[in-house]
């Protein structure tokens, strides 16, 4: 069966394919639906913009559809760039430009002082507009320099709590166990694979 994913985030597809993989669900975007469908993030809070994307999808295309808002909050800046954490330079910014703004902001901040966290909600819409929310959150703090290849978005910058490496050293196995949007992720898929004999 297929679930559609209200993004064209080559990097969230595959993390969700990862996480679909053996449950009888097949993913696919946005890109796959040959459609212009623009979504936005009106919404105060990740919960919010998962919900509007969300719905907007399913309604075009009366399918099964999921959507996520994620950011980064950091304690020495007010939480910040928190819903605004995919457009924090700008709209068209690249992952390097958001992270130079970050580290630029942070360079006076002591390590004890560098606390932040990944935050994750996800909406499930099912064909009938039934909607549920599943939130996760992943704590750690950031690092001074970006490092490592792996991921995409702030994951160079995000170090987890308990480890010395940042998201993008850890590699997707270790990602898909520890992140935000795992947390949220999995509690989402749990309810899906009560339903795959269900439609």
């Amino acid at each position: 069966m297929k679930l559609l994913l209200a993004s064209r985030n080559r990097g969230k597809l595959e993390e969700l394919r990862r996480m679909l993989d053996g449950t009888g669900w097949e993913a696919v975007d946005l890109t796959a639906m040959d459609h212009r469908l623009t979504l936005d993030e009106p919404g105060a809070t990740f919960a919010e913009n998962a919900c509007h994307k969300a719905r907007k999808a399913a309604d075009a295309f009366k399918m099964w559809t999921l959507a996520d808002d994620s950011g980064l909050e950091i304690d020495a800046l007010g939480g910040e760039p928190g819903v605004h954490s995919a457009r924090y330079c700008g709209a068209h910014a690249t992952d390097a430009e958001r992270i130079r703004k970050v580290l630029d902001r942070m360079i006076a901040v002591p390590e004890q002082k560098r606390t932040a966290r990944f935050r994750c909600a996800v909406c499930l819409v099912d064909p009938a507009g039934t909607e549920k929310v599943f939130e996760g959150t992943c704590e750690g703090r950031i690092a001074h320099h970006a490092r490592g290849t792996g991921g995409f978005g702030y994951d160079p910058v995000f170090i987890p709590e308990g480890s010395a490496r940042t998201f993008a050293e850890l590699g997707s196995e270790t990602k898909d166990r520890q992140s935000h949007r795992a947390r949220a992720m999995r509690l989402a898929m749990e309810h899906l694979k009560t339903r795959v004999n269900k439609r």
